[in-house]
């Protein structure tokens, strides 16, 4: 890769993220009112679409800065819990769904990435949240189980597929500017 390329890439990226940091400052809502602390939002679409664009790992680091930027400021009330479970929910996706992507870049390979990828985003917030949530919210570790099906796992796979739906309808527009030379 040249450095234009590479300067490209990386100022892509950057404004990816700031647009991730942005839409969550201005969309986030609970879904669930017996789970208010569980909040959709759309950030993780410019992620993803940096992920499809760049490669898992590109979608990785995306996933490490919008954390950390979005959990010192517009969602700072959840701390680092809130940054270290954001890191393993998209960066389990990004990690799965870019490497499937990346062997497959056409509509089917898209579609399937995006269901593996949220399949797997699903699984690990419902073991992430067994182990954290009890922690976050000061509460006993039955409480969160008896959460999971009313609230904590319709709430992903809401969010998932939301934010997959999006993704899947914009990509292709928004990667012909990414890639525009």
């Amino acid at each position: 890769m040249d450095q234009k390329t590479r300067v490209r890439m990386l100022t892509s990226m950057a404004m990816l993220s700031a647009v991730a940091v942005i839409l969550v400052a201005i969309i986030h809502f609970p879904l669930f009112p017996a789970a208010p602390f569980l909040e959709y939002d759309p950030a993780d679409i410019m992620i993803w679409i940096g992920t499809f664009a760049y490669g898992p790992a590109a979608g990785l680091i995306m996933t490490v800065v919008v954390s950390v930027i979005q959990g010192l400021t517009v969602s700072a009330q959840s701390g680092i819990i809130g940054i270290i479970m954001h890191i393993f929910a998209t960066g389990g996706f990004v990690l799965l769904a870019g490497n499937i992507y990346k062997r497959d870049k056409s509509k089917k390979g898209a579609v399937k990435a995006l269901v593996c990828g949220s399949l797997l985003m699903v699984a690990m917030m419902i073991l992430w949240n067994i182990l954290i949530t009890p922690i976050y919210m000061g509460v006993d570790r039955s409480l969160v189980i008896d959460l999971l099906v009313p609230a904590i796992i319709p709430f992903n796979i809401i969010k998932a597929a939301v934010n997959s739906l999006i993704t899947f309808l914009v990509y292709k527009r928004i990667s012909k500017f990414l890639h525009n030379r």
